[in-house]
């Protein structure tokens, strides 16, 4: 087996994003209230608990309802 003459470079350690917790609390924020609104559209929105008349809701959401194990009918 043939050795290369060249030696591999050194690893170097990873680089270590410090962000502080006041720049990533309001986007979490935000992103945990919206998933909190699309989990209630895929989840509730039909029947006693709809917020919007219609069933139009409930046919853009029908799929995901089933593939995430929500009954609806």
């Amino acid at each position: 087996m043939a050795h290369s003459a060249i030696a591999p470079a050194p690893l170097s350690p990873p680089a270590v994003l410090k962000l502080p917790i006041r720049a990533i609390l309001p986007w979490a924020a935000f992103f945990g209230l919206l998933m909190l609104v699309l989990l209630y559209f895929v989840g509730a929105e039909q029947g006693a608990t709809s917020l919007l008349p219609g069933a139009g809701v409930h046919e853009w959401v029908h799929d995901g309802r089933h593939l995430l194990g929500f009954p609806c009918h």
